[in-house]
């Protein structure tokens, strides 16, 4: 008997920064993500997606760049957003991609993982848990966060140097989100969302 589908994670690095450390802590995640056996990862970058920054009215067509971004969310079983805090919130890199979509979001589990030189990112996943919410998302109430970024480097230069505690967030938040993500995929496949 085949086991359940492999879920489809789109990881999000939400920094567009020059000079951002948004890519180390995103190529970190993604190899937790694939020591899982359940999961395929869709790295979206921010940075490379070539999102306007002004909505268009309703009736214009979207961009191309929004179209093929969306084409990818839609395809997502769950989302992981890699963020840096930036004055106590997300960059509006992240709050700009996230207006772009909609019914993307809509019934799939999100996390968070929040990073900072002297903050953690826990304020931009507290303040991202209301804006997915009102796009049906479901914010699960696990995230990671991680303080003092630039200090975390171990002495061969890998990152982050081991961290018990980080471990074990890291693994306590990707199996609440595949519960989450099976369970709302699982919902949607017999039910169609109720907008």
């Amino acid at each position: 008997m085949r086991g359940p589908r492999r879920v489809r994670v789109a990881l999000i690095v939400g920094s567009t920064r020059t000079g951002r450390f948004g890519p180390t802590v995103a190529e970190w995640f993604a190899g937790r993500l694939g020591r899982r056996r359940d999961i395929d990862v869709d790295r979206i970058d921010l940075a490379e997606t070539g999102l306007p920054d002004r909505l268009p009215d309703p009736d214009e067509p979207l961009p191309p760049a929004v179209r093929a971004l969306g084409e990818r969310l839609a395809a997502a079983d769950a989302f992981v957003l890699v963020t840096p805090e930036y004055n106590r919130s997300f960059p509006a890199a992240v709050k700009n991609a996230v207006d772009w979509f909609d019914a993307e979001w809509a019934g799939k589990p999100v996390t968070v993982v929040g990073y900072g030189g002297d903050v953690d990112g826990g304020h931009a996943a507290a303040q991202l848990r209301p804006v997915f919410g009102e796009l049906n998302a479901v914010p699960i109430r696990r995230t990671v966060t991680v303080t003092k970024v630039w200090q975390r480097f171990a002495s061969d230069g890998s990152w982050p140097r081991r961290d018990a505690e980080l471990d074990e967030a890291v693994d306590a938040t990707l199996d609440q989100l595949m519960w989450w993500a099976r369970a709302l995929r699982q919902a949607r496949a017999e039910t169609p969302f109720v907008r």
